[in-house]
């Protein structure tokens, strides 16, 4: 891996484009590496792990929000749409923008952490999108995935967006974008002012995971990907972007970001280096914030030793900074500890997160959330007795460059009414490649098994799952139907309406 040096260029200074980070994205885009048999493995479980998440909210509000926009733009050759028959297309960016909240919806599949957020699985829906509408095979979408995991996860190890109060989907635009410019085989130059035009155009603030969480935190990952095709519709054409979108004067970085003295170290791979970033990232094998995924567990264990719960007197969860000012008491949302409080708040609350399943030894992506779990009086009385802090040995755990020394849990000290206490700790989840039960190809069907059994027939199954294992040999025929159908009767917003404006 190289490691780039990315500051802001006075005007008068010029910032050669060979040096500008943007280049370098595009210039690893269309490096065309070899690619190993783990890394293949690791795309199709998380083709797969995408698709149970989406089938598993397909007929949620947002959702169902999101494919009715869809279906009204229909297209001859188009994409596929979660849940809907794979003979009906719609044009690829609102393929996108469908398939993309119906991922994030449940806030359930794969997370990177390091000085940003970032959910990579993200990339996929854009980029199969844009596949199936141009009759691409098999090969040419895992290459084109692989560059979307790939720039995401090094963006984040370089740039913290949180700290400036930005929304992470900056970094998962232009990230899509260099994935569909490998998909396409554009040249560097197209990538490059596509992936400029990305990041323009993606920065927002963080406010959609903030206070009252709306289902704007499933449609921002999908914006951004909407954003990322039509970036890289114009930039076919000839167009050009913004340029330099990172180091200008007025850029993002010198307004959005660190500022004008601001600098920054990006690690990509260097000419001819394999992408591998897809082994750093990992998926949850429970709904909610991946940084609850560890003390989700560690709740189940301490579990067995509480005799009663009323004996508690508090609990304090030592944990990192990020968990801490972000889903924990330091976020000063109060929100987060509001028995009214919408599915997307209570995800965004390890409080509540770690009663119930201290409470109930489990955690169920539809059970754990309902009004009559949030509202129950002693599930209430406990998560009001909950407190998170800072450790800085857990931040400094968090932060850490080495993959296999990350630690993304926290340590609880269970203070009785009589003065004792429980206490115990867990840095990874157990389906954390580091953790006591890591995820494998059987477990990402299991968890798409117990999502979509009560959804989809057993012969969509066993189609689906036949067709996606078989990934880099697949046809342009065979990627357009890589989709999950849902029986209609079972799927709602399943036709044209008017509701909206489309």
């Amino acid at each position: 891996m190289q490691k780039h040096t990315v500051r802001v260029y006075p005007s008068k200074e010029k910032c050669p484009r060979e040096e500008q980070l943007a280049w370098k994205i595009a210039s690893v885009a269309s490096d065309n590496t070899k690619i190993s048999d783990e890394v293949v493995d690791m795309v199709i479980n998380r083709i797969i792990d995408n698709a149970s998440v989406a089938i598993a909210a397909a007929n949620r509000r947002p959702v169902a929000s999101a494919r009715s926009m869809a279906i009204a733009h229909p297209r001859e050759g188009g994409a596929t749409v979660f849940g809907m028959p794979n003979q009906q297309k719609f044009s690829a960016e609102w393929a996108a923008w469908a398939n993309g909240t119906a991922v994030r919806e449940l806030d359930y599949h794969d997370t990177f952490l390091a000085a940003d957020y970032s959910h990579p699985g993200d990339n996929i829906p854009p980029i199969l999108a844009v596949a199936q509408q141009l009759g691409k095979g098999g090969a040419d979408l895992l290459k084109g995935l692989l560059t979307g995991y790939e720039i995401h996860v090094n963006l984040v190890k370089g740039i913290c967006l949180h700290k400036h109060k930005k929304d992470h989907i900056a970094h998962l635009a232009p990230a899509s974008a260099a994935g569909i410019g490998t998909l396409l085989g554009l040249s560097t130059e197209t990538i490059y002012q596509s992936v400029q035009q990305a990041v323009h155009v993606a920065f927002n603030t963080r406010q959609s995971r903030k206070g009252e969480i709306s289902s704007w935190k499933a449609y921002a990952p999908a914006h951004a990907g909407k954003l990322a095709i039509e970036a890289v519709d114009r930039c076919m054409r000839g167009e050009g972007a913004p340029s330099p979108i990172y180091e200008g004067e007025d850029s993002v970085i010198a307004y959005m970001l660190d500022g004008k003295d601001g600098k920054y170290i990006v690690p990509l791979p260097e000419k001819g280096e394999e992408k591998r970033a897809i082994l750093e990232t990992y998926t949850k094998e429970h709904s909610a914030e991946y940084q609850s995924q560890a003390l989700i567990d560690l709740a189940a264990r301490m579990k067995d030793k509480i005799k009663d719960f009323e004996a508690i007197d508090k609990i304090v969860i030592h944990t990192s900074h990020h968990t801490h000012y972000v889903i924990g008491t330091g976020s000063g949302d109060p929100q987060k500890m509001d028995p009214q409080a919408s599915r997307e708040t209570l995800d965004h609350s390890i409080m509540y997160i770690f009663a119930v399943a201290l409470q109930d030894g489990r955690w169920h992506h539809v059970d754990s959330y309902t009004p009559e779990r949030a509202q129950r009086p002693d599930t209430v009385r406990l998560w009001h007795k909950i407190s998170t802090v800072e450790d800085s040995q857990w931040t400094e755990m968090y932060h850490n460059p080495d993959p296999d020394k990350k630690r993304f849990g926290g340590r609880v000290e269970i203070t009785f009414k009589d003065g004792s206490k429980l206490v115990d700790e867990l840095g990874v989840a157990n389906a954390h490649p580091a953790g006591a039960k890591p995820f494998k190809r059987a477990d990402y069907i299991r968890k798409f098994d117990i999502l979509t059994e009560p959804i989809i027939t057993r012969a969509e199954r066993d189609r689906f799952l036949n067709l996606v294992q078989a990934l880099p040999t697949l046809t342009a025929a065979q990627v357009q139907e890589l989709n999950v159908q849902i029986p209609l009767e079972k799927l709602i917003n399943n036709k044209r309406d008017t509701k909206g404006i489309f």
